[in-house]
């Protein structure tokens, strides 16, 4: 599916619909403010929407399906019938969710942990929709995340590394190339000095990968390591979408056309 959505550069916005995201968090959990901000994002450019109903911010809590459903539901339902032609993704770590959101009519499961869980493998094998693969490091039920201004410098080539493995572990299980993009994981179990060499990397990662640019998915969106690279450690989230769309040119000038961001231009 991705083929066609990605022959011009992809803008998926972002929609958190919880209380806690480094972001926005509790900002759009209401339908009609749901509604609002994805109307908004539509009318700036964005050609997909991305839903998360749990936060994975460094130090979020955990939340149970059943909570992370009674967020997406209201907003989903009111998504599909105001926006019924506007392809939907979810991002979930949860089969139950994801097989939910299948049925309510999402087009694209998001798993920011690779679908490492055998239950969400299952089900990606046994779907057609659209998947987005990204590299992490789980910790229990949560995420490994260093100290981010650890001075050990340390290059890209361990994210390179995990990022070949989970090209193999989809192909392994059968799912075709033209299904999944694949995500780096800006920020997941990385620190700045890991971040800054693994974006000066992206120049060389498609042949390193041996996986065409077109198929990576950049999160970079109001990370903090836009903040960090200009001097800026201490910027606001919310005042990082001009570093973002500054990022988005650079990557578009590697090639690269799928981003994940929370505002467009």
């Amino acid at each position: 599916m991705w083929a066609e959505l990605t022959a011009k550069p992809l803008y998926i916005g972002i929609l958190n619909l919880t209380p806690d995201s480094f972001s926005d968090g509790g900002l759009f959990m209401e339908p009609t403010l749901a509604l609002a901000r994805a109307e908004l994002l539509v009318r700036t450019g964005a050609r997909m929407l991305d839903l998360g109903a749990e936060s994975t911010r460094p130090g979020s809590s955990p939340v149970d399906s059943e909570e992370e459903w009674r967020r997406l539901q209201p907003v989903l339902a009111v998504l599909k019938k105001n926006l019924p032609k506007l392809p939907l993704s979810l991002d979930t770590r949860h089969a139950e969710v994801a097989a939910r959101g299948l049925a309510a009519g999402v087009s694209v499961i998001n798993d920011v942990t690779g679908f490492s869980d055998p239950a969400m493998l299952n089900l990606a094998q046994a779907s057609t929709c659209g998947l987005i693969a990204m590299r992490s490091h789980q910790q229990g039920e949560g995420f490994h995340m260093p100290p981010y201004d650890d001075p050990e410098p340390r290059g890209a080539d361990r994210i390179i590394r995990e990022m070949r493995t989970l090209l193999a572990d989809l192909r392994r299980a059968g799912i075709p190339d033209g299904r999944f993009l694949l995500d780096p994981g800006f920020g997941f179990g990385t620190t700045y000095l890991e971040d800054l060499a693994l974006w000066q990397a992206l120049p060389r990662l498609p042949q390193a990968l041996e996986w065409p640019a077109a198929g990576i998915c950049i999160g970079i969106s109001r990370k903090r390591f836009l903040a960090a690279r200009t001097g800026w450690p201490t910027l606001a989230p919310a005042q990082r979408d001009g570093l973002t769309a500054q990022a988005h040119s650079e990557a578009m000038q590697w090639d690269y056309r799928v981003f994940r961001t929370h505002a467009i231009g």
